[in-house]
C-alpha cells in the first residue's frame, strides 16, 4: 500500500505540482460562500453566478441583512436554490453574531454553520489555513477506491481517515485537489479515460478492467 501511494504522489507531482480550488473567489467570505453553493453542483456552474452574487452582497453584514429570497434571485439556476439561499443568510447571520463578522478558522466552529459539513469544513480549513484537513467529495470517494488507495466502502468518512492516515500531512491539502481533478478530467464517474491515465498501470479498478 505504501508504495502505490508514493508512485500516486511522484505522478501527481510531476504531472500538477501546484494544484488549487476551480472556484474562483478573492477572500475567504467568497470562498465559503462558493463551497456551499458547489455542493452536488458543478464549480463552473457556480463560478457563472458569483460574481453578481457577490456584487450584491460583498461581504457577510451584507449578507445578513438580506432575506433568502433576495438571495434566491441570483442562485436560483443552481441546485437546492431554496435551500442554500436560506444557508447562506443564516450562516451570515451566524458569523457576524457569533464570530465578530470573521470566518471561524477551526473544524468545529465552522460545522457549527448551518451548510457547512465535515466536507466544507474540511475544504475550508484546507485552503484557507493550509491544514492537514482532507475533504472527500464524490470524486475523492470514487478515485482513491478505484486506484486501491483505500478498501471499498459506503462510508465518506472512513475514506477521509484511511486517506489522511496514509498522505503525509504536508502533503493532504494538494492531495485532495490532485484527486478532486483527476475525478473530473480523468478518471470520470461513467467514462474514464484510462487510456489518457498516467497512474492506470498501478490502478486496482483498471487491472480488474483490463483481464
Amino acid at each position: 500500500m505504501k508504495k502505490v501511494y508514493q508512485q500516486v504522489i511522484h505522478y501527481f507531482e510531476q504531472e500538477l505540482p501546484n494544484p488549487v480550488t476551480e472556484l474562483m473567489y478573492r477572500n475567504d467570505y467568497e470562498l465559503v460562500i462558493a463551497v456551499v453553493l458547489s455542493a452536488q453542483c458543478t464549480d463552473k456552474r457556480v463560478n457563472t453566478i458569483t460574481p453578481a452574487l457577490f456584487e450584491a452582497y460583498p461581504s457577510f453584514e451584507r449578507l445578513a441583512a438580506a432575506t433568502w429570497e433576495e438571495v434566491l434571485y441570483y442562485i436560483a439556476s443552481i441546485t437546492y436554490p431554496n435551500n442554500k439561499a436560506k444557508y447562506l443568510v443564516k450562516t451570515a447571520n451566524q458569523i457576524m453574531e457569533s464570530h465578530g463578522g470573521k470566518l471561524p478558522n477551526d473544524f468545529e466552529s465552522l460545522t457549527s454553520l448551518n451548510g457547512v459539513g465535515r466536507k466544507t469544513a474540511n475544504v475550508l480549513l484546507s485552503i484557507l489555513y493550509n491544514q492537514p484537513a482532507m475533504a472527500v467529495d464524490t470524486h475523492v470517494f470514487r478515485v482513491s477506491q478505484r486506484i486501491g488507495l483505500v478498501q471499498r466502502t459506503t462510508s465518506f468518512l472512513q475514506v477521509e481517515k484511511e486517506l489522511t492516515k496514509q498522505i503525509p500531512t504536508l502533503l493532504i491539502p494538494r492531495f485532495h485537489h490532485w484527486l478532486i481533478l483527476h475525478g473530473r478530467y480523468i478518471c470520470k464517474a461513467q467514462k474514464p479515460a484510462c487510456s489518457a491515465c498516467g497512474i492506470s498501470t498501478i490502478c486496482k479498478w483498471h487491472k480488474k478492467k483490463t483481464l
